[in-house]
């Protein structure tokens, strides 16, 4: 007679899989290798710099600028991208019409899209002889290649998936029968999407605009053809790290990385705490 299978005792908690102590520590090794490692490099080479070569390395009037346009555009392009990609997920989520698994298929070009390819594709469109550009320029007095304005295109082209997949599931999920119950309350429509829909999502838009900002940040490949790289004017911030890897200035450009990568922490920490408070303002209303 085999031996009885072990009772789960009452109250225990269930995983599916097991090896609870084993899979944590994978997951940590894997993190520590991937992450951890990586990024405590950075920080130990810009140890080798005296604080005044540090605060001269990462404050310069180059350097600055660098700073100015990087994060700047990126936010600029990240607005822009919760706005639009909003709407593009609501009009995809909640409208048939012909071609719409083209175009649901299309959001995620820019995640396929080699960013070289991107940044050579938006070069050629908005430059002064573009099938955008000359119109741009020609008709509107608007320079967008080689301009700030070209990397704010570029960072808002390759962000806007984060946006849209981030909210289209949210709304999908999104129970219609409130909105019924406040359309028969007499509630406009504009009263409706401000006192149903926005709170449902807003907690999936500010997710989708730290994604789409801290992707813009780092993002290198589809900015620097489009930019023109101009000091001063158009150089982005990862691009002037890799000049000064090119110099073999390996602590000078670690410096700078440590200063990106603290402020993008610092502002992806704010957004996921008005995220968290977001949410339970939400479950207690």
């Amino acid at each position: 007679m085999s031996a009885a299978a072990p009772i789960k005792a009452r109250g225990a908690p269930f995983r599916v899989m097991p090896g609870f102590k084993l899979s944590l520590g994978f997951t940590l090794f894997y993190l520590a290798l991937i992450v951890l490692i990586p990024l405590s490099s950075v920080f130990l080479n810009t140890f080798t710099m005296t604080w005044e070569g540090f605060v001269r390395a990462v404050t310069s009037e180059r350097v600055m600028a660098s700073y100015r346009l990087t994060f700047g555009a990126s936010l600029i392009a990240a607005l822009f991208n919760v706005v639009f990609g909003g709407i593009l997920a609501w009009v995809l989520v909640r409208y048939k019409f012909p071609g719409k698994r083209i175009i649901d298929a299309l959001v995620d070009l820019p995640f396929a899209l080699p960013t070289a390819v991107a940044g050579i594709t938006l070069t050629a469109l908005y430059s002064s002889n573009g099938w955008f550009g000359q119109f741009i320029e020609g008709v509107l007095g608007i320079k967008v290649a080689f301009t700030p304005l070209g990397v704010v295109v570029a960072l808002t082209f390759i962000g806007l998936p984060f946006v849209v997949r981030t909210v289209q599931p949210v709304l999908e999920d999104a129970e219609r029968e409130l909105e019924e119950a406040a359309a028969s309350l007499g509630a406009s429509s504009l009263q409706t999407f401000i006192r149903v829909i926005f709170p449902t999502i807003m907690p999936s838009l500010l997710t989708g605009f730290a994604l789409a900002f801290a992707r813009a940040t780092g993002e290198y490949g589809s900015v620097i053809f489009i930019a023109g790289n101009m000091p001063m004017v158009s150089e982005i911030t990862p691009l002037f790290i890799i000049t000064k890897l090119e110099q073999y200035d390996y602590a000078g450009a670690t410096a700078i990385a440590v200063v990106m990568l603290v402020v993008s922490f610092l502002l992806l920490l704010t957004i996921n705490l008005l995220q968290a408070w977001t949410r339970g303002k939400a479950k207690k209303s």
